[in-house]
């Protein structure tokens, strides 16, 4: 809970797949149930992403729960939501998409000061050797944290 901020989802299985070159914080845009079910945590990231259409970017793919008491004002649970950035920001991504290859994938949704922000990651796929190097790097470090614990 640090300088405000409350983590209410991550997407873990991004950091896997894709090396993250940027990160970029967006406000996204929602009704009054989504709101609530988000702050209760009902939301899951895996296998969304982003897309620019029209100049506007839009996050696919994510799941947000419907709301128990919300009855006729919740929403389809999957419908693609809008992400509230600078124009600069999203004809600079939409470029880098089209041109180098990269992909805009959420990394996580968090409360800031009470509004929902969403961050999202410029990222470039691993291959599978990639992968394995970076399990690999990940299990030597928990075996040198390991030994150092015992020394102690």
């Amino acid at each position: 809970m640090a300088d405000g901020t409350k983590l209410l989802a991550q997407n873990k299985k991004a950091r896997h797949d894709f090396f993250v070159e940027e990160t970029y914080e967006a406000g996204i845009s929602l009704a009054g149930t989504e709101v609530k079910s988000i702050r209760a945590g009902r939301l899951n990231l895996k296998d969304s992403y982003c897309s620019v259409k029209d100049g506007e970017i839009f996050v696919l793919g994510m799941h947000i729960s419907p709301y128990e008491q919300g009855n006729i004002f919740n929403k389809d649970p999957m419908r693609p939501r809008r992400l509230l950035m600078h124009k600069k920001e999203i004809l600079r991504l939409y470029g880098l998409v089209k041109k180098d290859g990269y992909a805009l994938i959420p990394l996580s949704v968090y409360l800031k000061r009470s509004h929902v922000k969403i961050s999202i990651g410029l990222c470039k796929g691993k291959k599978l050797h990639d992968k394995r190097e970076s399990i690999a790097r990940r299990d030597a470090q928990r075996e040198i944290d390991r030994t150092m614990k015992e020394r102690r």
